[in-house]
């Protein structure tokens, strides 16, 4: 999915390889290679990386190829929602181009803390895993579950527990919080590493259905000839949990400052549904994805799902 963004000016990279190596030429804002880059990260009390980004005028971000949230378009530009809203906030904070590493998503962390790219701009939800590993910025987009099915959904899967009671062959990607789903009920699975791959599982009858975000599955099925549909979005229940999530941008523990200054930002946005629509809006989210008020990034750290429902049921449309 692609649109005309009205943040900051985009501008495009041009990748050429050859058998010794690859030329990345950037020509303006938001640009992509292949993984290769080296930002050299900032150990000094978190204030280094800020002042250098803004002196360079440019950030790059690690992300996994998923649309909608992050994914080069048909012309190699690095596009989709967490990008636009990255963009947004950078440009405010003296940033003004931003530029991507395309990065297997296991190794999205591991690439952030080894000083790959700065940040990581790819709608990765805030778990307790990963806050050991990294940073997490407040909440900016709230997740429900979805599967990819055949036409006429044949399993009629509904929720996450009409897959374990139908005893499938679930396609999962690796290191999705929708595998650890499938670990704790014990549904089998096939580990893919995009949701290209996904796709391919379902048409190919290697899977009977693929798991994955509701907004991200609805966009793959638009985009496919496949005879594939998305079901219904829903909050897994695992263990009666609702497992309530929201994805987040991700900086090193050390880059304090450059995560406080991003999350001044974000919150003006988040707090503004007419600013929040208008920059993920174009990329298929609505007011069900803007993240409820009172909901933070130490609340889903800490992992305590029950006491988020408790305190945040009506707000995120829970039964009481």
């Amino acid at each position: 999915m692609t649109s005309t963004r009205t943040t900051a000016p985009r501008r495009r990279a041009l990748l050429a390889a050859s058998a010794v190596g690859l030329l990345a030429v950037t020509t303006a804002c938001s640009s992509v290679d292949d993984g290769g880059n080296e930002t050299g990260g900032d150990d000094t009390a978190g204030g280094g990386t800020l002042t250098e980004l803004q002196d360079s005028g440019t950030i790059t971000v690690g992300f996994a190829g998923e649309e909608p949230y992050s994914f080069q378009d048909d012309s190699g530009e690095l596009t989709g929602a967490a990008v636009a809203l990255n963009e947004a906030i950078y440009g405010e904070l003296g940033i003004d181009s931003v530029e991507g590493t395309l990065t297997e998503w296991n190794s999205l962390i591991p690439g952030l803390n080894a000083d790959r790219f700065d940040s990581i701009s790819a709608g990765m939800s805030i778990l307790p895993e990963r806050c050991e590993q990294a940073a997490f910025s407040e909440p900016e987009i709230m997740y429900t579950t979805a599967f990819l099915v055949p036409e006429g959904n044949p399993q009629n899967l509904t929720d996450w527990q009409s897959a374990v009671d139908a005893d499938i062959n679930l396609a999962v990607m690796s290191g999705a919080i929708e595998a650890g789903y499938a670990e704790e009920t014990d549904v089998q699975t096939t580990q893919v590493g995009s949701p290209q791959d996904g796709l391919d599982a379902v048409t190919s009858g290697r899977a009977d259905a693929f798991a994955l975000t509701g907004i991200s599955l609805r966009a793959l099925a638009d985009n496919t000839d496949a005879p594939v549909e998305a079901t219904d979005a829903f909050v897994a229940v695992i263990d009666g949990v609702p497992q309530i999530g929201a994805g987040a941008t991700v900086f090193r523990d050390e880059d304090t400052e450059l995560l406080e200054a991003y999350n001044e930002e974000l919150e003006s946005i988040v707090s503004d549904p007419e600013r929040y629509a208008e920059i993920l809006g174009p990329f298929g989210f609505t007011e069900a994805e803007r993240p409820v008020e009172g909901l933070t990034a130490e609340m889903l750290c800490e992992g305590d799902l029950e006491a988020i429902a408790d305190e945040l049921g009506p707000e995120l449309g829970l039964d009481a």
